[in-house]
């Protein structure tokens, strides 16, 4: 779970780092009112779940409350990247006399949390690394001992760090690793993190949590529902299905992570766009799993066609296949079907969907492999333009 900028510098703030005064705001009205408040000179910053807000023009300064109601009515309702701006975020202008990056992550490769810093700081961590590598300094540290005091001041004094620098830096990442555990968090940064005349202060701010650990963390929970803004996947979320809208045009279903990942990968080497990430889980045995998962991805109109993809080892495919003729007899809205059923009684299941799209004329198409699958749905797209029944 990914929080909006605003939620994760009320958890920064709470724990102790200092961030800008602000309001979030959801009328150009409550901009000017916020600006006004704040002494006028602000920031205003859209809310949306994205990288590089600034470059796509969401963060703008207004040197008046009447600018700040200008740029809101701009950026309210618009799109960057996607995502549709219902808030923004109003902050006073810092005095920033200089930029630092501090970040928490878990290095993947070294299995490993690892605190990263930097004294470049305001654009993206790969582009510092990338254009400047010498300027980055990490800080692993074994999980179950946790971060040692003396790991990170030989990191910072190497980096160059000292005096009153020194100590708020080093307090400020000593938070971020604590705030990381506490929450189960996959990610913290702030980025720039900016020294002003009052010292370090978080001008930006992200906070991951682990999506597995959020039942543990039911001070979140409104949280959550604030950064859910596609209703696809906070419906799927409601009903218990392992759901991400992506945008593309290829639907895809599959019982498990792996297989739903690995097929949309190949349809993405296909030169196809996958719409959804959907693991069906268990539970296959009840027809009706499957009927819920098809009626879902088909409430994304993007979608032009489905590829199903199912391994059925204790699943039986005849029950797989009831479900997907449940959800098209009950769904308005139908498109082709790419389907790859294999495993116990596949024959029986293959001749119920057979006889269902000669009764129905609806269209199926089967395939016995994952690269045939994802080569049929490409081919679909490229000359489908869908229809309702």
């Amino acid at each position: 779970m990914r929080l909006h900028e605003y939620q994760a510098k009320q958890i920064f703030s709470m724990h102790g780092i200092k961030v800008p005064k602000s309001a979030i705001a959801q009328t150009p009205e409550e901009v000017e009112k916020i600006a006004r408040e704040l002494g006028n000179k602000v920031v205003v910053k859209a809310q949306v779940l994205v990288g590089g807000r600034g470059k796509a023009g969401g963060v703008k300064k207004a040197e008046s409350p009447e600018e700040a109601k200008e740029i809101a009515a701009k950026l309210l309702g618009s799109d960057i990247k996607g995502h549709k701006v219902e808030k923004v975020l109003v902050e006073e202008q810092l005095e920033i006399k200089k930029e630092y990056y501090a970040g928490y992550v878990v290095d993947k490769s070294r299995k490993l949390p690892t605190l990263i810093f930097s004294r470049m700081g305001g654009m993206d961590i790969e582009e510092i690394a990338a254009k400047y590598p010498d300027s980055i300094h990490k800080v692993y540290f074994d999980p179950l001992w946790g971060l040692q005091d003396y790991e990170l001041r030989k990191s910072l004094f190497d980096a160059g760090f000292e005096g009153d620098e020194f100590k708020q830096m080093f307090r400020i990442l000593k938070i971020l690793a604590d705030i990381a555990f506490r929450y189960e968090a996959e990610l913290t940064e702030i980025n720039p993190l900016v020294l002003t005349p009052e010292g370090l202060i978080a001008a930006d701010a992200r906070l991951n949590i682990d999506d597995n650990a959020i039942f543990r963390h039911p001070e979140l929970a409104e949280m959550r529902e604030a950064t859910e803004v596609d209703p696809l996947e906070r419906e799927a979320r409601i009903r218990g299905l392992n759901y991400v809208r992506l945008g593309g045009e290829i639907g895809v279903i599959a019982n498990g992570a792996g297989l739903a990942m690995a097929t949309m990968d190949i349809i993405h080497l296909m030169g196809g766009k996958p719409a959804n990430f959907l693991d069906t889980g268990g539970g296959l045995a009840d027809p009706e799993k499957m009927k819920n998962c098809l009626l879902h991805v088909l409430k994304d109109p993007n979608v032009r066609t489905v590829f199903i993809n199912i391994y059925a080892e204790i699943t039986r495919c005849e029950k797989v296949a009831e479900g997907i003729v449940k959800a098209l007899e009950e769904g308005g809205r139908k498109v082709p079907l790419v389907i790859k059923l294999v495993g116990t009684n596949e024959e029986l299941g293959r001749k119920i969907l057979e006889d269902y799209t000669t009764k129905s004329g609806v269209e199926i198409h089967f395939v016995d492999s994952i690269e045939e699958g994802a080569k049929k749905a490409v081919e679909i797209v490229g000359g489908f333009h869908g229809h309702s029944c």
